[in-house]
């Protein structure tokens, strides 16, 4: 996964810079080839067919075959000084092998592109030792929220999903909206019975800063929120995310034991590395989660677990790496 998780933080660096947007997506797109496929780069590179694999270009097969021959990579470095990222030495250790299961994730329920079955399967074949079902709320009509009663229709196909998977117990979560006031886009009868609530800023994410901060003030302090889902709401190149108070509202996080995440699709990379260092030093927990909408997608952690390694966070401020009583076993 070296490779997969070097072209992820180029493609991130370069993000950054709106003229580079589309060689951007080209090495986000080449390093979720190389996550996905795994295939044998070594060997690729002595028969010189690295450009073989789908989204790997002639420029892109130079910086692989650096990192294959050098053990890093030129370019990669260069834009770590550009961009003033932390020296290598700042970096914490992470082992992936010691993930537990990813806790936010899609189903065709809402926006998702594979089945619940098909997610969980996907999740077992990573031996994960659960995976939760964040589906969206109702609040954004496009995604085909979950209100109470499709939730509790698809906790029904849960517990069928659950017992074609062994090993892995499955959790009923939702995504749920900040609303511009702070509140929930679900009522607290609701979210009270699920077992994992993230809360996400989707909409208005230009909201003037004081009152940004007060939205996100109140919905850290809400007593069923779990996880802060992408804090920011930004897609670099594309789109700004919301200016807040961004301590007050981390030091709020981690008084009253709510987690941050650190959402890995390329898109988004939410928390960046820079405000999880911010976080960390509040005094955070985290999320290092995929926002896969297709079992495909669970790569994406591995391919920027470099985000929190930059962000100096250990693993035992991850909430992934740890298993909490109620993600033991699958119920009965």
């Amino acid at each position: 996964m070296d490779a997969a998780q070097a072209l992820s933080e180029i493609g991130y660096l370069l993000r950054q810079d709106t003229n580079e947007v589309f060689r951007a997506k080209a090495f986000s797109a080449a390093a979720w080839s190389i996550a996905v496929l795994r295939p044998d780069l070594d060997e690729l590179r002595r028969s010189d067919k690295l450009t073989s694999l789908p989204g790997v270009g002639a420029g892109i097969a130079k910086v692989v075959a650096d990192l294959i021959d050098t053990g890093q990579s030129r370019y990669l470095d260069r834009l770590r000084t550009e961009s003033g990222q932390p020296a290598r030495d700042d970096e914490s250790t992470l082992d992936l092998a010691a993930y537990q299961g990813d806790l936010h994730s899609h189903t065709k329920w809402s926006d998702g592109r594979a089945t619940m079955l098909e997610m969980a399967e996907g999740a077992q074949a990573l031996g994960y030792r659960y995976m939760c079902v964040t589906d969206h709320s109702p609040r954004i009509k496009v995604v085909n929220g979950l209100d109470a009663e499709r939730l509790l229709a698809q906790s029904k196909e849960m517990a069928d999903v659950q017992r074609q998977v062994d090993g892995l117990t499955l959790l009923q979560g939702i995504e749920v909206d900040i609303l511009e006031d702070g509140t929930l886009d679900l009522p607290d009868a609701v979210l009270e019975i699920l077992d994992f609530v993230i809360a996400s800023p989707h909409v208005k994410l230009r909201q003037e800063p004081a009152a940004m901060t007060a939205r996100m003030l109140r919905a850290v302090s809400h007593p069923h929120v779990d996880l802060i889902g992408h804090p920011t709401g930004r897609r670099p190149g594309s789109r700004e995310g919301a200016s807040y108070d961004f301590e007050a509202v981390f030091r709020a996080a981690a008084e009253n034991g709510v987690a941050v995440e650190i959402d890995c699709d390329p898109a988004r990379m939410d928390l960046s590395p820079e405000l999880a260092r911010l976080a960390a030093e509040c005094g955070c927990t985290f999320a290092l989660s995929s926002d896969a909408h297709a079992p495909e997608e669970f790569a994406y952690v591995p391919m920027a677990a470099w985000m929190a390694r930059r962000a100096g966070i250990s693993a035992d401020r991850i909430i992934n790496w740890s298993i909490d009583n109620r993600f033991k076993e699958p119920p009965r």
